[in-house]
């Protein structure tokens, strides 16, 4: 019999470098299997050959931790905007929670099972309505024992809170992500305030994921560590950024960007961005490093290149390409032949390649957010007469 694998605190409070995985609901757009706009995570019950291979890639690029596809997988998501659905919620989830542990039991890699922020919360439901709905997710996380749980991908403190209340009661540890950077969340609740009221809340790592790049979501990080040690509170910290190069966005993100979501691969991070990404967050004291929108497995490979000296090993995935770059020593070109080292790559400023391509752009700063009317859900589809009021207002 196999021995038992290592928790998450376990790791952590070792010191150990935990890498996370990346963005599955963009990843698997781009294949195919996701609708844009919706982001549900149907896919882990309708293609579970496509979620299963990207999950086996992440682990094969050096991540640890296997997230569970079950973003934004509660039922009010699942049915909100027209989306029109072949299983229910509870069947998502199982599937997910099933590929997940099939591809963790492959290497040393924990199984994360995540909720994140819900329609009911923007639509002003009460605690009670919004808790219930983490519940009804949660039942399927303690029936499948994920190792641990994962509270990602909410814009208010407040309703991370509540998720965070709900997951403690499994008595599994509980790692709590918002999606803010350093301003702090949609409520003008400061980083470190965050982090303090997740921490009080009882999540044992706190950090932030999605909607920045990055150095933004690092920095937010640090930010929300001082807090927590002013506090004289402890904790872990995790980072979950973007892909993206996001050094125009405001305090909503890369969603306000005019190229969201379809036109933002130029914004894209080379894996040599990830080096710096990952020495940055381990410097500043993160432990559990990954990716979210926009992380390709090769992104993920490049992080646990540049903390393969810290955790003591490289990856499978890079039994082939060699660390930066050390396979063009076999081109045929000798001008490609001298590009095999750190140092090119490092001072390297990519072109676009897009003629009067403008550096930044100017986000869509509607300034809305919970509480505001049109940010009241429905389940239908958004007929014709309220997307003209949208076109009419965007112009």
């Amino acid at each position: 019999m196999a021995p038992a694998k290592k928790g998450i605190l376990e790791r952590l409070n070792a010191g150990e470098v935990v890498i996370g995985d990346g963005g599955f609901v963009f990843a698997l757009e781009k294949r195919g299997y996701v609708k844009a706009g919706p982001w549900t995570p149907e896919a882990a019950a309708e293609h579970p050959e496509a979620v299963r291979q990207l999950h086996r890639e992440f682990l094969r690029a050096g991540a640890n931790v296997m997230q569970t596809f079950t973003f934004y997988a509660s039922d009010d998501k699942l049915e909100n905007r027209g989306n029109k659905l072949t299983f229910t919620g509870a069947q998502i989830n199982e599937a997910a929670c099933d590929l997940a542990r099939e591809v963790a039991n492959e290497g040393d890699a924990l199984v994360a099972g995540g909720v994140s922020q819900t329609p009911s919360y923007l639509s002003c439901k009460s605690e009670k309505d919004v808790k219930a709905i983490f519940k009804k997710q949660l039942d399927v996380f303690v029936k499948k024992d994920v190792d641990f749980l994962i509270a990602e991908y909410f814009e208010h403190v407040e309703e991370a809170v509540w998720a965070v209340e709900v997951l403690k009661e499994t008595g599994k540890p509980v790692a709590a992500s918002l999606c803010i950077g350093p301003d702090g969340d949609m409520h003008g609740v400061s980083a470190a305030e965050c982090a303090v009221k997740l921490v009080k809340a009882g999540a044992e790592i706190v950090g932030v994921n999605c909607h920045f790049d990055p150095l933004t979501c690092v920095k937010a990080v640090k930010l929300m560590k001082e807090g927590v040690e002013k506090a004289g509170l402890k904790a872990h910290y995790m980072v979950q950024p973007l892909a993206f190069h996001t050094p125009d966005c405001n305090c909503q993100g890369f969603i306000d960007l005019p190229e969201f979501p379809f036109g933002l691969e130029p914004r894209i991070l080379t894996r040599w961005d990830m080096h710096k990404y990952a020495r940055e967050a381990y410097n500043v004291g993160i432990r559990f490093i990954g990716g979210c929108c926009g992380f390709e497995p090769y992104h993920i490979r490049a992080v646990a290149e540049e903390l393969a000296t810290d955790r003591g090993f490289l990856p499978a995935g890079s039994e082939k390409h060699g660390s930066w770059g050390a396979g063009l020593e076999m081109h045929t070109k000798p001008w490609v032949r001298a590009r095999a080292r750190r140092g090119y790559w490092e001072e390297l400023k990519p072109a676009s390649g897009r003629p009067l391509c403008p550096s930044m752009s100017t986000p869509d700063s509607w300034g809305v957010t919970k509480g505001d009317a049109a940010l009241m859900q429905q389940k239908e589809a958004t007929s014709q007469d309220q997307l003209k009021q949208l076109f009419d207002r965007s112009k």
